[in-house]
C-alpha cells in the first residue's frame, strides 16, 4: 500500500511537471513572431519542435480536407497587375527582358502573363526585376500566381542567415537587414525548409553549417553576387568563388523541363505539411538559360503546377522553396536608389501573402532569406 502511494504521488507529479513544461513552452511558442503570423503556424511549430509533428500533420489534413481550394471561378478584377511594360529602356547594359508567359488555363485573360517593370531601377534608369501574374492551372482559376524575374547583371544576391534556420550562428549577414544595406535593396524573399526537412545542407561565411549533399537542389551565391541554381556535385562543387550555398530538396525543373516523375499525389517527397501533396502555398526559384533568377509563388500550388509555371518562365533549373502561408513572403521595394528604406515600404508580390516584409527588418527574424540589391 505505501509503494502504491508512493508510485502514485511520483506518477502524479511528472504528469503535472509535463503538462506545466508543455503549457509554458506553448504559452511562449504562441506569442512569438517568428513562429509564423497566425496562431494555427505557432502551434504547428510549437507540436514539430516538441515531437508532435504526427498530430499537427493530422490536424492540417482535416482541415485541408474541409476548404480545399476551390475548382473553377474567376480571380478578382486587377488580378494580372500594373505598371509600366517593356517602354523607353536603354537598349544596353542589361539582360533582355523577359518574353511574356502563356497562361496554363485553357482560356485567356486580358492582362494575363504579362510582365510589368518592378521595384527600383539602376542609375542610367533601367528596370531590375519584372513581375507577371497568372491562374495557377486550369482547374483552379479563381487563384493568382506571381512570377518574378530579376537581372543578375544589376542586382546583386545575398543570403542572410537565421538563428532558428539554419541554426549555429552568429551568422555574419543576419536579421534585421540594416538601413546601410536598405539603400540599394530592391527584393527580399523566403528561402527554404527547416533544416531537418531540407534534405540537404548549408555553407556560408566560409564554414560548413550542415553537409552539403551531392544531388541536392542548391541556390548557390558567388562572391560577386550572382545567384545560380542547380544540383550539387554536377553543376557545382565547392571552390573559392562561393560565399553561400542553401540547398532544399532535388530539383523540380532540369533542362527547360518538369523532373520525371512529379506527381501532385506524392505525399512525401516535397513538404510534409498539410498531406504534401495537395494544392497549397508554395513557393520556387529557378535559373533561365541567360542567367536570370525566376521566383514563383502562390496558393493552390501542386509541385507539378510549380514545376510548370518555372517552365513557363523560362527557367532551365529550377527548386521547390518554402512553402504554407506563413512562410511565403517575396516583397520589393521601389524607393529611389540611395534612400533608406523599412518594411513599410515594401510591396508585397501578392497582397494574400500573409508574411510581411517588416518581417526582414526585425531582430526576432530567425529564418534565412534572400535579398537582392541593385549593384549599378
Amino acid at each position: 500500500m505505501y509503494l502504491r502511494r508512493r508510485f502514485i504521488l511520483a506518477l502524479s507529479l511528472v504528469t503535472v511537471l509535463m503538462f506545466g513544461y508543455y503549457g509554458v513552452t506553448l504559452g511562449f511558442a504562441l506569442s512569438d513572431p517568428s513562429n509564423g503570423v497566425s496562431t494555427q503556424a505557432r502551434f504547428a511549430e510549437w507540436g514539430r519542435q516538441h515531437g508532435l509533428g504526427f498530430v499537427v500533420t493530422f490536424f492540417e489534413n482535416v482541415n485541408y480536407n474541409i476548404n480545399k481550394p476551390k475548382v473553377g471561378g474567376a480571380p478578382p478584377t486587377g488580378s494580372f497587375g500594373s505598371g509600366p511594360v517593356l517602354n523607353h529602356i536603354p537598349a544596353s547594359g542589361h539582360l533582355p527582358a523577359p518574353k511574356n508567359i502563356v497562361p496554363p488555363a485553357t482560356s485567356f485573360m486580358a492582362g494575363e502573363g504579362v510582365w510589368h517593370a518592378l521595384g527600383r531601377r539602376t542609375s542610367t534608369g533601367i528596370p531590375t526585376m519584372y513581375d507577371a501574374f497568372v491562374r495557377p492551372d486550369s482547374q483552379h482559376t479563381s487563384f493568382i500566381a506571381g512570377l518574378v524575374w530579376m537581372d543578375p547583371t544589376v542586382l546583386r544576391a545575398q543570403l542572410y542567415s537565421g538563428n532558428q534556420i539554419p541554426g549555429g550562428g552568429p551568422f555574419k549577414d543576419s536579421a534585421p537587414i540594416s538601413a546601410s544595406a536598405s539603400r540599394t535593396l530592391a527584393a527580399v524573399f523566403n528561402a527554404g525548409f527547416r533544416m531537418p526537412d531540407a534534405g540537404g545542407g548549408y555553407y556560408t561565411d566560409h564554414r560548413v553549417v550542415f553537409p552539403l549533399r551531392a544531388g541536392a537542389a542548391s541556390a548557390v551565391v558567388l562572391n560577386n553576387g550572382v545567384l545560380e541554381v542547380g544540383t550539387w556535385g554536377r553543376d557545382f562543387t565547392m571552390n573559392s568563388s562561393i560565399a553561400s550555398v542553401r540547398q532544399n530538396l532535388k530539383l523540380i525543373v532540369d533542362k527547360s523541363h518538369a523532373v520525371p516523375g512529379l506527381s501532385a499525389n506524392d505525399n512525401g517527397a516535397w513538404g510534409k505539411v498539410v498531406g504534401n501533396s495537395d494544392y497549397i502555398w508554395r513557393s520556387g526559384m529557378g535559373e533561365t538559360k541567360n542567367g536570370a533568377i525566376v521566383y514563383v509563388a502562390g496558393p493552390s500550388l501542386s509541385i507539378v503546377s510549380l514545376a510548370d509555371l518555372m517552365v513557363r518562365a523560362g527557367v532551365v533549373r529550377g527548386m521547390e522553396m518554402d512553402i504554407n502561408t506563413d512562410w511565403v513572403q517575396f516583397s520589393s521595394f521601389a524607393s529611389p536608389n540611395g534612400q533608406v528604406v523599412a518594411g513599410a515600404q515594401g510591396t508585397k508580390l501578392l497582397s494574400s501573402m500573409l508574411g510581411l516584409p517588416a518581417r526582414y527588418f526585425a531582430s526576432w527574424w530567425v529564418r534565412d532569406f534572400f535579398t537582392m540589391s541593385v549593384q549599378k
